[in-house]
């Protein structure tokens, strides 16, 4: 025996003792990487970055009382999101341009715009024309999946909360309107209550003026009686008879006058005129009275003369006093009349500010109204490069996968080299092309399946076929060279190794989430690794992303691929020259 045989036995004891260990743990690997890589990403999502593009125009509000103020809702809302306690995502002020680039690079996950009209429709709320306020949500499912839904559902989110907002403030405004509707029938009611307070008073001015009227219709008939006596006991009287005569005459001119002033003052009861010349015909008759007095006691002798002097006299003197009740009750009678007319003016003015304030709308203008009162803002979304659902995304994931395992498997049912091939004078080019080409035709056959079944299953367009299959088939070839290295260097305890190397590669991948939302190095692990290209190469290509993303995993994998061939090219010819020196670890049993 060799003297070096007790060294390769040690060795072989140590590398058994690992895989055993390893296939222990490699359950534990898979649970717990993956819990592990997912454990933060309730606050990982705050770090996902995203983007905002504040085109919003400022515009002034007019208050009911004339006063301006200027309205930046689209400030506010940026304000809100870039804030220490903003909700969700990472979001950062950007303008468009840089934002559509960074959105296709993936160096942003969704891009929020505020249009210039924002705050222009926030504020028409509390006009007679509202309009609902919109905003533009903008992801790509070629980076992430996930991202773009997160996004969608945290601007979901913030329209709801923000529209809220807008809807409380409408409300509160409506209030307000009704406090001055309020004010202008108050104005209404003052009014109504002069009306009342006119027509109390017009009431008692009539009243004054029927008692005046009658009295005076009393008075004129007593005079007639008196005037009638005196022109019959004044037929023989000569010259006093002519006097009573003309003082006869004189007071019925005066009667009629005043019996004519009175009717025009009871038609025209507010006509300045018309009562002066009511007060100046009283007091004519009221200075005919005194004169009649006068003569009656000169005539007292004549008997019946004197009777009808008095009455006469009586009678004028009643009529005086119904002339100035008429006057008192016209007076009275125009100043109620005024008070009604500046009661009703009122009155008028009120309901005409009220009525202003009210509006008027037509059944299909009040709904419209009320529909974005209750929902003030708007959510416009827009997908770049979406897939048709979840099952697409997931393939994306499960095609790489497959060819992770299904390489495994092909070198635990295949050994990679037997001792005859080792011992063999092939160089060791050949003898490693010759190994590589049974397993690569059996890996070419499983990428083929896995395509087909992503197409039939997951609904990929067939189109995308010729290029979905060639990626899988660089993948294939690169994940098979990686496993015989593995397997050439450490034998079926590398494949241990691939279950573990598995572990951390699911756990991570981004793409489904994105790495940001990964905890610790989780987040850049999957730009390095293998798996990692694979998935976002395929992703891409399936969402119809950026190309050069595509042909960059394809390189990275064919360079993997070429760097596992030319290691495993290394570890052949030292386990050859060992197998030379009797120092030979076998492959396979």
């Amino acid at each position: 025996m060799s003297p070096h045989t007790p060294a390769p036995r040690a060795r072989r004891r140590w590398i058994r003792v690992l895989a055993i260990v390893g296939a222990a743990v490699v359950p534990l690997a898979f649970a717990g990487l993956t819990m592990a890589s997912l454990a933060d990403t309730e606050d990982g999502i705050h770090r996902i970055p995203a983007a905002i593009v504040n085109q919003d125009e400022m515009v002034d509000q007019t208050a009911p009382d004339g006063s301006t103020t200027p309205v930046l809702a689209g400030r506010l809302l940026v304000t809100e999101l870039t804030g220490t306690d903003s909700p969700g995502m990472d979001w950062r002020l950007s303008n468009a341009a840089e934002a559509k680039a960074a959105l296709a690079d993936g160096e942003v996950y969704a891009v929020l715009t505020i249009p210039a009209d924002f705050s222009a429709s926030v504020i028409s709320l509390s006009g007679s024309d509202p309009v609902q306020a919109q905003l533009s949500l903008t992801t790509d499912d070629a980076h992430s999946y996930l991202a773009g839904s997160v996004a969608q559902s945290l601007g979901e989110g913030m329209v709801r909360a923000f529209g809220s907002t807008l809807t409380e403030q409408y409300i509160s405004g409506m209030y307000t309107q009704f406090g001055t509707i309020g004010e202008a029938f108050t104005q209404a009611a003052d009014g109504a209550g002069q009306l009342a307070d006119g027509a109390a008073q017009a009431a008692t001015g009539s009243a004054q003026y029927a008692d005046g009227v009658a009295s005076y219709t009393r008075g004129a008939s007593s005079l007639s009686a008196g005037l009638q006596t005196m022109k019959r006991e004044t037929a023989g009287l000569g010259q006093l008879g002519a006097g009573v005569l003309d003082y006869t005459a004189g007071v019925s001119q005066l009667s009629a006058a005043l019996t004519a002033a009175a009717n025009d003052v009871a038609a025209n009861p507010g006509d300045p005129q018309k009562l002066g010349t009511l007060q100046y015909l009283t007091a004519q008759l009221e200075l005919a009275a005194a004169k009649g007095t006068a003569l009656g006691d000169g005539a007292s002798g004549l008997g019946a003369l004197a009777d009808g002097i008095a009455q006469t006299a009586d009678g004028a003197a009643r009529l005086a006093t119904s002339g100035g009740a008429i006057t008192s009750g016209a007076r009275s009678l125009a100043d109620g009349n005024a008070q009604l007319a500046s009661g009703a003016s009122e009155l008028a003015n009120g309901l005409q500010a009220g009525a202003a304030q009210l509006g008027s709308a037509d059944a299909t203008a009040s709904s419209d109204a009320a529909s974005v009162a209750a929902d003030p803002v708007g959510l416009d979304v827009t997908v770049a490069n979406a897939v048709t659902g979840i099952g697409q995304v997931v393939g994306t994931y499960l095609v790489p996968l497959g060819l992770w395992v299904g390489g495994l498997a092909i070198f635990l049912v295949v050994p990679p080299l037997s001792r005859r091939i080792l011992a063999s004078t092939a160089g060791s080019g050949r003898v490693l092309g010759s190994a590589l080409a049974r397993a690569t035709a059996v890996a070419g056959v499983q990428a083929a399946l896995l395509v087909l079944l992503m197409h039939l299953v997951a609904g990929v367009s067939w189109t995308l076929l010729p290029a979905t299959l060639a990626f899988s088939l660089v993948a294939a070839a690169a994940f098979t060279a990686f496993h015989q290295l593995l397997t050439v260097g450490l034998g079926r305890a590398g494949l241990v190794i691939s279950l573990l190397l598995v572990s951390l590669q699911l756990a991570a991948v981004g793409g489904i989430l994105p790495s940001q939302a990964l905890a610790g190095p989780f987040a850049w692990l999957g730009g390095i690794m293998p798996l990692g290209w694979a998935t976002t190469g395929l992703h891409q290509l399936v969402a119809g992303g950026d190309a050069g993303t595509v042909v960059a995993s394809a390189l990275g994998l064919a360079v993997f691929g070429a760097a596992s061939l030319l290691v495993s090219r290394l570890a052949i010819r030292r386990t050859r020259r060992a197998n030379a020196l009797g120092m030979l670890l076998p492959a396979a049993p």
